[in-house]
């Protein structure tokens, strides 16, 4: 089936933008149908953006992903929500359709395929637990729900926040939040998602080691170095499986691309290329930082 739109323009939009992966990502699913995808970086201040994505569709414009900070502020320029947009109270995709910006965000679905298709777990039944209830965070619980989670604890350390994010799902016996102190005392869970920013800096990440088993997939929905902290506490914890959100952040892209050009795009090439990218660099900040990472976890056992 051929492409939708191959020679309309796109972009990712946000402040900065010039590290973002999208334009290689999206050029890649397109030159599977042998298009040159016009999809570029467009930095806009938030004051800038309503002014900036009206120029963008005057100029053709017609689909582009959203990054912060602008997910949430982008919401208001939309004409027309996606359901998953409104449930995550974000907008990471935008498409013009008869004239108006409509907003989808599908972080969600990119964790789920992640994890389901490319990685074969079962989401059914597990009790999981997200840590923090930021954008990211409101963006997949409700699609960790629609996958069938048996319980989804919430663990921020501005409880409100965590309360908010529980209150939006809805669902009160499978969805609750509890504080960051007591996260010694809530058992092992089947699945941890780190959708924090903590370990990222000089101080490595605090977590007790019996919020695990064998069996735990351990997930932290950045990529690259950003997850190394928690990774490195994961496998000391003796997590069953950890990866990063390299996966999560291909398949919400395959995802935008298939709400733009009417198909699916293969995953596993561009996901295999930037995996070992990504690796590399990884492998030299960890070799960097491994003797402070190596005596903080000792410290923990």
């Amino acid at each position: 089936m051929p492409l939708r739109q191959p020679h309309a323009r796109f972009a990712v939009i946000g402040q900065p933008v010039d590290h973002s992966l999208s334009p290689y990502i999206h050029k890649h699913f397109a030159s599977q149908w042998s298009v040159d995808l016009d999809y570029a970086c467009l930095e806009l201040a938030p004051e800038a953006l309503a002014q900036g994505l009206t120029r963008f569709a005057a100029e053709g414009g017609v689909g582009a992903n959203v990054t912060l900070p602008h997910k949430r502020a982008v919401m208001d320029l939309c004409g027309e929500l996606a359901p998953r947009a409104r449930r995550a109270q974000s907008v990471n995709t935008l498409s013009v359709i008869d004239g108006v910006w409509h907003g989808d965000n599908t972080d969600g679905v990119g964790l789920v395929n992640d994890l389901c298709l490319r990685r074969n777990i079962d989401l059914r039944g597990r009790r999981t637990l997200l840590l923090g209830a930021g954008g990211v965070a409101f963006g997949v619980a409700p699609a960790l729900m629609d996958a069938g989670i048996g319980e989804l604890v919430v663990c921020n350390r501005t409880p409100e926040r965590a309360d908010e994010l529980a209150d939006a799902l809805q669902e009160p016996e499978r969805a609750h939040t509890r504080y960051w102190q007591d996260l010694p005392e809530l058992g092992h869970f089947d699945l941890i998602l780190n959708a924090t920013s903590a370990g990222r800096g000089t101080q490595p990440l605090q977590l007790p080691f019996r919020l695990t088993g064998a069996h735990t997939v351990a997930v932290d929905l950045s990529y690259g170095m950003a997850a190394i902290d928690f990774l490195a506490w994961a496998k000391a914890a003796g997590c069953g499986e950890a990866f990063d959100g390299l996966g999560m952040l291909v398949e919400q892209a395959a995802e935008s691309f298939r709400i733009w050009q009417g198909v699916r795009p293969d995953t596993d090439g561009v996901y295999a290329e930037l995996r070992r990218l990504a690796d590399g660099d990884a492998v030299v900040e960890l070799h960097r930082r491994q003797p402070a990472l190596l005596r903080h976890h000792q410290a923990l056992q």
